[in-house]
């Protein structure tokens, strides 16, 4: 069993006590919160008494969309994510090729052509060049696209007459789905499990207690899951939640679903593509499209959408999509609705069913999102990479579309559930940047509070699973939290439009950190799941 704990000379974030200072954490849960003149009353009772030195304690963080492998692979191998030119990411796919001569097949993740000042991919040639004319697979840092060289193109046979191919583009689609295969073929145990272990320790040095895993038989493997569920289980770290992303058909298409560990068949459930990809299913053709009146693509109607949300209710699990576009959000909602009139809209909402990134939405999407009880799981950080005036969104949809995208405060004000999370490795594990990117949405009417956002990216995600009692430091919560090193608490909110009582010290609403852009975020001291510690900083 965890030790008795009694953490004092701090400042815990409890909604049971806004001034408090203390907490003791028992059986691996929240027994008390409070003062520091009561908590006199529990050292003599306690294993240990932990000197916070006026560290900040806040429940854990949980990431509610996360590629845990793929997360992994990108820390311990081929990243592109900050390659400021198409030459310096070739330069980087050089150097990885050479330090790698044993790999069957190079694997690397996360350019993204919108922020080089030469706006093209790489071509196959000049990957062929700087492998040297190995395999090597290579995603786009939405994961929806991938460039590939002619090697590994010639170990997928059949790969030029499938839907997504194009000579020299981007493959996507069914093209992209082959060679993903392929490629993750390539990949033993024993690399898997190394990958997985990177991605759980990384999360845990962030303050991240819980990850949603959103797998599926078009993303990593029925393997990949079970052994990411069972390393989790026997070692300490973050709680991993999977999520298996499979169309159901009825109800006793669930047993799959059981048997894999996973709580639901959603997550990662396509409707649509990406809108870096030009994939995102759009009522209207994107402004930049690879041909005129192109919209996308749907994977699935309202009528699929409809039968596996009626035969993951009847199974008592979660649905679940992956929708990005404004016709996609349409779908999804009008399936949902005709299941709900089938089955009972009580019924409907009471399961809890989900919607992944949701960015496109309309007020009347978000209307139905509330009538529906539909989780919206989004990632603030893709405003943060791709939105305001000039940036990706702008490019693809127009900056008037490009405006409306991820309205964080509407989906609040209309009382739609928000749980938070990365999608990494789309963009990385980085939970206080997500909040502040929440809090300083490049559209300032689509911004929301840091108490409002941090919720949403903790207590948000527990109840994203169906469960009530985490995410927040009360008695009786599990003991899921982390120490922080930060700067001064403060109560931040979007604009004047809020009443000012909120933000005054008399009002007891708890503190955070100072989020403003350009301030140093909070830096992790340790991080405890269930009351294990499962992370804490070296000294320095």
């Amino acid at each position: 069993m965890p030790r008795t704990l009694l953490l004092r000379n701090g400042t815990v974030h409890s909604p049971a006590d806004p001034f408090a200072t203390a907490m003791v954490v028992e059986r691996g849960g929240v027994a008390w919160v409070g003062s520091e003149g009561a908590a006199d009353s529990f050292a003599d009772g306690v294993d240990e008494v932990v000197d916070l030195r006026g560290a900040l304690v806040t429940p854990a963080f949980t990431d509610a969309h996360v590629h845990t492998t793929a997360t992994g692979l990108a820390l311990t191998g081929l990243d592109l994510a900050g390659a400021r030119t198409l030459g310096e990411a070739l330069e980087r796919v050089r150097a990885h090729a050479a330090a790698r001569p044993a790999d069957r097949v190079l694997l690397g993740h996360g350019w993204d052509a919108s922020v080089w000042p030469e706006r093209r991919h790489p071509s196959r040639r000049e990957l062929d060049e700087a492998t040297g004319g190995r395999p090597l697979y290579l995603t786009r840092a939405d994961v929806h696209s991938a460039v590939v060289t002619t090697a590994l193109l010639d170990l997928v046979p059949g790969i030029r007459d499938l839907p997504g191919y194009t000579p020299d583009a981007p493959l996507t689609d069914a093209a992209h789905h082959a060679v993903r295969a392929a490629a993750h073929d390539s990949v033993d145990a024993a690399q898997r499990t190394a990958a997985q272990a990177a991605a759980l320790d990384r999360a845990a040095s962030l303050g991240i207690g819980s990850l949603h895993e959103c797998a599926g038989p078009q993303i990593s493997g029925a393997d990949d899951l079970t052994g990411l569920l069972s390393l989790a289980a026997e070692r300490p770290g973050p709680r991993v939640v999977g999520y298996w992303a499979e169309a159901l058909t009825s109800a006793n298409d669930a047993e799959r679903v059981r048997e894999l560990g996973a709580i639901g068949a959603a997550g990662d459930l396509f409707v649509d593509g990406a809108l870096g990809s030009h994939t995102a299913c759009l009522h209207q053709p994107y402004a930049d499209g690879p041909h005129a009146g192109h919209t996308g693509t749907a994977h699935l109607d309202a009528a699929a959408v409809a039968t596996h949300v009626t035969a993951c209710t009847e199974a008592g699990i979660q649905a679940g999509f992956h929708a990005i576009g404004d016709a996609a959000l349409t779908a999804v909602v009008e399936g949902v609705r005709a299941a709900a009139d089938h089955l009972g809209l009580a019924r409907v909402r009471a399961a809890r069913h989900r919607v992944e990134h949701a960015e496109m939405l309309t007020p009347e999407h978000i209307a139905a999102f509330a009538e529906l009880a539909l989780t919206a799981s989004v990632q603030p950080a893709f405003d943060a990479a791709w939105g305001g005036e000039s940036a990706l969104y702008a490019q693809r949809l127009g900056a008037e579309r490009a405006r409306t995208l991820n309205p964080y405060a509407a989906l609040l004000r209309a009382g739609v559930p928000l749980a938070l999370g990365s999608d990494s490795p789309v963009t990385p594990l980085d939970p206080w940047g997500t909040v502040r990117a929440a809090a300083f949405h490049r559209t300032p009417e689509h911004r929301i509070s840091v108490r409002a956002a941090f919720t949403a990216h903790t207590r948000g995600g527990w109840r994203a699973v169906g469960r009530d009692d985490g995410g927040v430091l009360v008695p009786g919560a599990p003991a899921d939290y982390a120490v922080w090193e930060s700067g001064d608490l403060v109560v931040q909110v979007p604009d004047d439009r809020v009443a000012s009582w909120s933000t005054d010290p008399r009002s007891g609403t708890p503190g955070l950190p100072d989020l403003t852009p350009g301030t140093p975020l909070p830096v992790c001291l340790r991080t405890v799941v269930g009351g294990h510690t499962v992370y804490e900083r070296p000294n320095e």
